[in-house]
């Protein structure tokens, strides 16, 4: 029985299972964004719109059909850049047109590009 006046530590909620904690945060970020996939022997293309950026993936909301697992390559105008970031990214979520991507290879340019965007975004929210 607690003692009055004493507050009890709030219980931790339990995981869910199959759930993971994100090495680096998400920010909100919504711009067009170009995915490219090699699809039943040929190259196919579609658009989407990025909602959330972190320095190891993105989330977006695209037109195609993709499977986890599936490698593309996107194309993602970012702000405080010239030139779209491009770069491979391997799917590690779909939630109906919503999708996770990994991102697989990254320059320190780029890596150091999308870390100051998550900086600038961070101070927007």
């Amino acid at each position: 029985m607690a003692t009055p006046g004493k507050k009890l530590a709030p219980a931790k909620p339990a995981k869910p299972a199959g759930a993971h904690t994100r090495r680096y945060p998400r920010f909100a970020i919504d711009a067009r964004m170009q995915v490219r996939m090699f699809q039943g022997g040929e190259f196919h293309t579609c658009w989407g719109r990025s909602t959330e950026l972190g320095q190891d993936g993105i989330g977006a909301t695209l037109t195609g059909d993709l499977e986890n697992g599936e490698i593309v390559s996107l194309e993602i105008p970012l702000p405080l850049s010239p030139y779209p970031l491009k770069v491979r990214a391997i799917v590690r979520y779909r939630q109906g047109l919503r999708y996770g991507f990994e991102f697989l290879t990254l320059s320190d340019a780029q890596r150091e590009n999308i870390r100051r965007v998550c900086e600038m975004l961070a101070t927007r929210a």
